[in-house]
């Protein structure tokens, strides 16, 4: 007879925890005004507790609304419908039309110090429940898309907006307006009268005149608000051609990389023309010279700096602006925008451990950068919003691996770009029309993708692939902001090039000042797939121009 399993032990206070984390789910389980349907709640990239005494693992897993079977159902049938191509012009968004004022995120809300943590506690669970309550009566509730549900997440978010000094909020350029909540915005300038820095990340995988309109539009829409440009990858981390045969983008990292010496300094200068004199950042300043050259090895050993995992966060703390003379920078972004790789950029070493799983970082923590700099990092939070799911796949709020249709964000991906031309594949049925299920039947019949059991084109699997290359920025497809369209030749010879090129570290000109000579020493960038060839090497000048016609 097989053995049967050996127990393990479970706590009095484990078994009390579970308790507590199914009470908060049933309350987050709404029912229309018809009382027909309900919105069940899924935790994604849930982990096993193995913990022992060290807190509970998924305290901070992602939580969203599950679809339901009808709408599952519904998109299947639609993805055998041939693609329509959208023009480049349809391809522009504007930020208000995704965040109303009604869709605000929930602030923490009053407290003093003659209250208990459990007082407290209830208060905010309390709160929490009513915000979910009134998001439901207001007009766009069938039309959002997919948000943080989890309070102890939004927890982290406050404390990181009551300690910080300045907010530096990450997005994608990519989606950039899809990833800059206004109300946040309006929160930190206008309530807690602090500064926001705007970081545009990832500027090297769009053009330079798509990354210098959406600074012009931002800072024309956000008085007061400063946008710097970022990169983790410079061309100096970087090797091989920056293209292959299909046009796919490619991106290979060095084994021993260096600190990105532009983009930190551009943060530096944002932070010294908020602070003046109030603070010495000369130490920072001294550090981006002295690390500059300096390599260091991608899988060293992460170090990690103040934790929050045993409780609820429910700590009382009263800011008080640079105090002890140290400014505190507070991290803020959705998942997968690269928060934790642009601090470790930033130190120059590997201080935050990074992944491509949406709500990798689980907790609230602070890295001193230098004696006078303290970095606040926070988990990545997804804002409520009408953010197109499909966009929000692409952009990696949400686990790819655990979707349940994916066929819905492939067709917005090919109806943008020429999806067979860029995968340089043919149609499995040999047809001139392709709809979202042949484009994944198709790259699967390529790749050899096949079931185990009955050996037909495994599509599901395809599909992940393709969106994990788009999420990686193999197949590249941004966003334009409003009239970009029309204003395009302005922004391509606009002066703000040279800025992004800069700290992209792809230009030699002179008339943007380096911190040394790193910027000279530059090469492609990576293939990183084992998807595509990568025997054409491309030249770094012309690294758009193969997707320069499949707007």
């Amino acid at each position: 007879m097989p053995q049967a399993r050996r127990k393990t032990p479970f706590s009095g206070k484990a078994k009390k925890q579970q308790l507590q984390e199914k009470k908060q789910n049933k309350t987050l389980l709404m029912t229309t005004s018809s009382g027909t349907n309900s919105y069940d709640v899924v935790s994604v990239n849930y982990q096993p507790n193995r913990s022992r005494g060290r807190g509970d693992a998924n305290r901070y897993a992602l939580k969203f609304y599950r679809e339901t079977d009808e709408e599952l159902k519904m998109k299947k049938e639609d993805a055998l419908k041939s693609l329509n191509v959208v023009s480049e012009k349809e391809m522009e968004i504007d930020p208000t039309d995704y965040f109303p004022k009604e869709l605000s995120f929930p602030k923490r809300p009053p407290w003093d110090f003659s209250m208990t943590p459990a007082a407290l506690d209830a208060q905010e669970q309390k709160y929490f429940r009513e915000y979910i309550q009134a998001l439901q009566a207001t007009p766009y509730w069938n039309d959002m898309s997919y948000f943080e549900l989890n309070l102890e997440t939004w927890r982290q978010l406050w404390r990181v907006l009551e300690m910080c000094d300045i907010l530096l909020l990450i997005v994608d350029v990519r989606f950039a307006g899809m990833m800059f909540p206004p109300s946040l915005y309006e929160y930190v300038v206008n309530d807690q009268k602090k500064n926001m820095i705007l970081v545009l990340n990832k500027i090297d995988l769009v053009p330079a005149s798509v990354v210098a309109a959406w600074k012009d539009f931002l800072t024309k829409r956000c008085p007061g608000l400063r946008v710097v440009y970022f990169t983790s990858c410079p061309g100096y981390n970087l090797t091989g051609g920056s293209s292959d045969k299909g046009g796919l983008q490619v991106r290979r990292r060095k084994g021993r990389q260096r600190m990105c010496a532009e983009g930190a300094t551009k943060i530096l200068e944002a932070c010294k023309d908020i602070v003046n004199d109030e603070v010495d950042l000369t130490s920072w300043d001294k550090k981006i010279k002295e690390e500059t050259d300096f390599e260091f090895d991608e899988d060293e050993e992460t170090e990690v700096g103040e934790t929050i995992l045993e409780k609820s966060d429910t700590t009382f703390y009263t800011h008080e602006r640079y105090k002890n003379g140290i400014l505190t920078i507070g991290c803020v972004g959705q998942p997968n925008v690269g928060k934790s790789s642009l601090m470790n950029a930033i130190m120059g070493k590997k201080v935050v451990s990074v992944s491509k799983t949406p709500g990798h970082t689980k907790h609230f923590q602070t890295i001193f950068l230098t004696p006078q700099v303290r970095l606040c990092d926070c988990p990545g939070l997804v804002f409520p919003s009408k953010v197109p799911r499909s966009i929000q796949i692409l952009m990696g709020s949400y686990p790819i691996a655990q979707l349940r249709e994916p066929y819905t964000t492939i067709r917005y991906l090919a109806e943008r770009l020429d999806l067979p031309s860029l995968l340089r594949m043919d149609h499995p049925e040999n047809d001139d029309t392709w709809s979202p299920r042949d484009i994944c039947d198709g790259w699967a019949k390529k790749r050899s993708y096949l079931t185990a059991k009955s050996a037909r084109l495994d599509t599901y699997r395809a599909a992940n692939n393709i969106l994990r290359m788009a999420l990686d920025g193999k197949i590249c497809l941004w966003l334009r902001p409003p009239n970009f369209t029309e204003e395009r030749d302005t922004y391509e010879n606009c002066d703000e090039i040279k800025y992004v090129k800069w700290v992209q570290a792809l230009t030699n000109e002179e008339a943007v000042p380096t911190p040394s000579d790193s910027g000279n020493e530059r090469s492609g960038s990576e293939d990183g797939s084992d998807e595509t060839d990568d025997d054409d090497q491309t030249e770094i000048a012309n690294k758009f121009a193969a997707l320069a016609n499949d707007d």
